[in-house]
């Protein structure tokens, strides 16, 4: 089995993980899989995910919290349903401290930061002091499957095969594959809410 094949198999088993039972081990390791997957990508097919917006935002923050931080301070993983004035389309929000995010830009080399910086702008969901990041890990693996698919390059664990049969679902189904990640409250100020749940469980 080739190295690709080991790092996309290692990456649906952890993305599954951090999707039924995550915790910042979970969301650690998947980062540090998708730092991993695209530096295998690059070095023995020449292809990367530096096109990838979500990407981009991931890395940055993979390197914050692989050299500089630890992550257990940074992030807090709240199952949406504990919300019950709040919707949105995900079943758990992944939520970091802006501060957390700004630390990772800085530590983009200068020739790449205002560029980089603006997408990671872009792609994040930002509440005020708050930002979930779990719509840009689920838009970002549906890219990964999507790029195995494309190449034909086979993947075969379990995971894997459960997230390809979402997929095809979703097209037999004639269902969007990627997520607005947007939260929505009729019960108040979005940015407040989370705002206050992200320092309670701080």
């Amino acid at each position: 089995m080739s190295s690709i094949t080991l790092a996309g198999n290692r990456f649906f088993r952890l993305y599954y993980k951090h999707c039924v039972s995550p915790d910042t081990d979970t969301l650690f390791n998947l980062l540090n899989a998708t730092h991993s997957l695209n530096d295998k990508l690059d070095g023995c097919i020449g292809k990367n995910f530096y096109d990838s917006d979500e990407f981009i935002a991931l890395k940055a923050l993979r390197n914050l919290f692989h050299h500089q931080e630890e992550l257990i301070n940074e992030v807090k993983i709240i199952p949406i349903d504990i919300l019950s004035s709040l919707t949105t389309d995900m079943l758990h929000l992944c939520l970091i401290h802006s501060d957390a995010v700004a630390k990772s830009i800085e530590g983009i080399p200068k020739k790449r930061r205002e560029i980089e910086k603006l997408v990671i702008n872009n792609t994040l969901k930002w509440y005020k002091t708050v930002v979930n990041i779990n719509p840009c890990i689920f838009n970002f693996s549906v890219k990964v499957y999507e790029f195995f698919a494309i190449n034909n390059i086979p993947l075969n664990c379990d995971e894997y095969l459960e997230f390809h049969s979402s997929y095809l679902f979703e097209e037999e189904n004639m269902q969007d594959h990627y997520i607005s990640g947007d939260i929505y409250s009729h019960a108040g100020n979005v940015d407040k809410i989370i705002d206050i749940v992200f320092n309670k469980t701080a």
